[in-house]
């Protein structure tokens, strides 16, 4: 479990797990998400949600790891941009780490 800074005071904190993590790769949820420009912010945060909702929705099978980071970061009271701008510097740190899973891998060839 990591905890992750909300807010640039350091008074709001959101607790992200190695699931969410796989998540997050599993579905490429950071691709192509960032313009150019390579600022984070509310706008960025607004086209992650719609994403995950488009996948949601599309999905024929079980989604119950979506719905889990949804409930627990995505949708998170606390999450702005600077907690994503965060949470995208935690992913990058994590997943060199974090070998993908045969079953990861099957759903990014897709």
């Amino acid at each position: 479990m990591y905890t992750l800074q909300a807010n640039a005071s350091g008074t709001r904190n959101i607790e992200v797990s190695d699931d969410n993590l796989n998540t997050i790769r599993k579905y490429g949820l950071f691709q192509h998400l960032i313009d150019s420009n390579g600022i984070v912010d509310e706008t960025v945060l607004d086209k992650l949600k719609l994403n995950i909702r488009s996948l949601i929705a599309a999905q024929v099978e079980d989604s119950k790891d979506l719905l889990d980071l949804c409930i627990d970061v995505i949708y998170h009271n606390n999450m702005k941009a600077f907690g994503l701008q965060q949470l995208i510097q935690l992913y990058l740190k994590w997943a060199p780490g974090h070998p993908m899973e045969e079953e990861e891998e099957e759903y990014e060839d897709h």
